[in-house]
């Protein structure tokens, strides 16, 4: 196998590897009934000016499963804090008691359940369609290595079938991640 061929293959990898790592950020962010850390990780404080990440300016832990507890390291952003949550309508409300905000998350109702398996379907699709235009793209970097390296066309054939198969793997790994997703979803 030619280098420029390999080049393309780690290539068209690692990008698919991208694809898959940003779902599972997406997935992580999903509301599933249970306290998650990292429901977190999009909203962000104005700290003196500057927008931080609220696990860069508190401790985050989870309390009996359902709460999400914020201690800030500075009391005095406390309000500042309790405005980001409720901008970033995360569907809970901040309790404030002085020392740390309280998050709450009630159980989901089924009918959230059902739009928050749509939210999970969709990213996996997002997934899904940055997989594919990898394969496209390496398609194009295929027929381009064999104008300049005059490949035979059993060659071509071949790399086309490994290039399906690749994406073909990625494609299985999407929907078996969004099918476990789903169940920890649905499961009450």
């Amino acid at each position: 196998m030619s280098e420029a061929l390999e080049e393309m293959y780690l290539f068209g990898e690692e990008k698919m590897e991208k694809a898959l790592a940003q779902m599972k950020r997406e997935f992580s962010a999903v509301r599933t009934g249970r306290a998650n850390p990292a429901v977190l990780d999009r909203v962000v404080v104005d700290y003196y000016g500057a927008p931080t990440p609220i696990r860069q300016m508190a401790q985050v832990s989870v309390s009996e499963g359902t709460t999400l507890v914020i201690t800030p390291f500075d009391k005095s952003i406390m309000k500042e804090l309790e405005k980001a949550i409720i901008k970033a309508e995360l569907g809970v409300a901040p309790n404030n008691d002085g020392t740390c905000v309280r998050l709450n998350f009630p159980p989901l109702t089924e009918e959230r359940r059902r739009e928050t398996t749509k939210e999970v379907k969709k990213y996996g699709e997002e997934a899904k369609v940055a997989v594919r235009n990898v394969r496209r793209d390496m398609v194009d970097s295929l027929k381009k290595i064999e104008k300049e390296e005059n490949l035979p066309e059993d060659a071509v054939k071949d790399n086309q079938d490994k290039i399906q198969k690749l994406t073909d793997k990625y494609v299985g790994i999407i929907d078996a991640q969004v099918t476990e997703k789903e169940k920890e979803v649905m499961t009450v």
